[in-house]
């Protein structure tokens, strides 16, 4: 990638030697089309190097996409698995009662991950459902009341995911560092007739708690989000957005 950006920059600079003699040797037409041609190889080279760079973007992003992926179906792989050898273990012994109440915990796990697959933004989607990959310091949970799909609602939907997603990122590097405990993270979605009601509830330290606030209010200013009350704190963030904006 340094390599083709080095070409571009060479190609650049290369026109200054034919330009410079067209100013001193103006009565020269010759010069005049070098210095024609010259532009136009080295516009032809520019360009070539922009879509080099482009592709290799896109490679890059591809293979990005890709790892997470991987990792995210990995993740989810190993907590499926634990599930079933607990629930296999509880069949083996006979417990009925403790065998029943890990089917409903399963159950109760994938409404939740289909209701998060059913928030209509893909790039909010991505990185819920990606979140254990990224952080051991943070336990995320998602508690979505009944279905929400953002995308149809009469709001700027992509910026609202994209607050959701820089407001949990506040929460996920204001964590004080050196606790024991992993810190949690609930975040909250409902839609009533006010609106949409977001709430991050959050259960640990925080390390700069004025920090905090500005960060967080930087990151719903221009957006639909507006906060519920005066003053918010640190374990309970409540948002909403009101329907039409």
């Amino acid at each position: 990638m340094n390599r083709i950006r080095t070409m571009k920059h060479y190609a650049a600079a290369s026109i200054l030697l034919p330009a410079a003699s067209v100013l001193i040797w103006r009565s020269e037409l010759w010069l005049l089309a070098v210095f024609i041609g010259w532009v136009a190889a080295a516009a032809v080279l520019w360009v070539w190097c922009e879509r080099q760079e482009q592709s290799n973007r896109m490679s890059r992003m591809t293979h990005a996409l890709q790892t997470a992926s991987i990792r995210t179906l990995n993740h989810h792989r190993h907590d499926w698995m634990n599930d079933l050898q607990v629930l296999y273990g509880y069949i083996r012994m006979g417990k009925a009662d403790r065998s029943v109440q890990c089917v409903e915990q399963i159950r109760d796990r994938m409404v939740t991950e289909s209701k998060i697959a059913k928030l209509g933004i893909p790039s909010l989607v991505t990185y819920i459902q990606s979140f254990r990959t990224m952080t051991n310091s943070l336990l995320l949970e998602v508690d979505i009341d009944g279905e929400l799909n953002l995308s149809q609602l009469p709001l700027d939907g992509e910026r609202v995911s994209n607050a959701i997603v820089e407001i949990i990122n506040v929460y996920r590097f204001a964590i004080k560092p050196g606790l024991g405990e992993v810190a949690k993270l609930t975040v909250e979605l409902d839609l009533d007739e006010k609106g949409l009601q977001l709430a991050f509830l959050f259960e640990g330290e925080i390390g700069d708690v004025n920090e905090w606030q500005q960060k967080w209010r930087q990151r719903v200013k221009d957006t639909p989000l507006q906060p519920l009350g005066a003053k918010q704190l640190p374990e309970q963030l409540l948002l909403q957005a009101e329907l039409g904006n």
